[in-house]
């Protein structure tokens, strides 16, 4: 049912497009910025944008930057960018706002939150809601981001799992500096509540496995052409390269599930 709604979304958002989706990169000519929030950039996009460059001779510069950032600075930042990955909701937004160039908005994967432990600490039974409640309960600290500073990673971790009935009596404080993984990293608590892409990347911490699929404790991300791209058919032709079935063993080892 997912993939179903995915493609039928993104058919609906292709029709009228105004670039050719024949079109290939422009070699040597230009140079793309793209603008990612972590739990892309963090997913395989750095190891996808230098093969691309590799093969195409195309440069690709990758920024990391917040959810919110990126739509706020989508009309003003100089220079713009031109390819961006958000999450369905905020694309979709931008899209009707005229923020996106027409015909290119693509579903990309769903980034799944998951629980860490300290590297070679025994890894907790999470495999139904009830059985990671206890896991957590069980725990001095665990750890996550902090959702005042905007995280939709935290926001999530907070409103699908620590704020549920089920998770009462839970320690849960927030990370003072960056993320749950880092500050589980950093020695702070026993386990911690993230992204899975936010948690591979740390050699001081194991992933025990993505939260149990009733919380729905995940995030869909997509992405798409600026409206102000300088190089829009590069940019679509960078699309291409990174949503290809070849690509998604890159995305999945790094911890971004690719629709399909």
């Amino acid at each position: 049912m997912r993939a179903t709604l995915c493609s039928a979304f993104a058919a609906v958002l292709l029709a009228g497009a105004s670039i050719p989706l024949g079109a290939g990169p422009q070699q040597g000519a230009a140079e793309l910025r793209v603008v990612s929030p972590g739990v892309v950039y963090n997913a395989g996009l750095l190891d996808l944008a230098t093969a691309f460059t590799k093969e195409t001779g195309t440069k690709v510069g990758v920024t990391s930057s917040g959810m919110g950032r990126i739509v706020n600075d989508i009309t003003t930042a100089t220079p713009p960018a031109d390819v961006i990955m958000l999450p369905f909701e905020l694309m979709s937004t931008l899209a009707l706002d005229g923020g996106v160039s027409p015909g290119t908005f693509t579903p990309l994967g769903r980034s799944e939150m998951g629980l860490a432990v300290a590297a070679g600490a025994r890894h907790p039974d999470i495999s139904t809601v009830e059985k990671l409640a206890a896991a957590l309960r069980g725990a001095k600290a665990v750890m996550r981001s902090n959702p005042a500073g905007g995280s939709m990673v935290a926001r999530v971790i907070e409103q699908n799992v620590i704020k549920r009935p089920e998770f009462a009596g839970v320690n849960s404080p927030v990370s003072t500096r960056g993320e749950g993984g880092q500050a589980l990293a950093r020695g702070e608590g026993d386990m911690a509540l993230q992204a899975i892409c936010e948690i591979l990347p740390y050699k001081e911490i194991e992933l025990v496995g993505p939260l149990p699929r009733e919380l729905a404790a995940w995030i869909d991300m997509s992405t798409a052409v600026s409206a102000r791209s300088t190089h829009p058919e590069a940019s679509l032709a960078f699309i291409r390269y990174i949503t290809r079935p070849e690509a998604g063993a890159i995305w999945k080892a790094k911890g971004l599930e690719r629709f399909q």
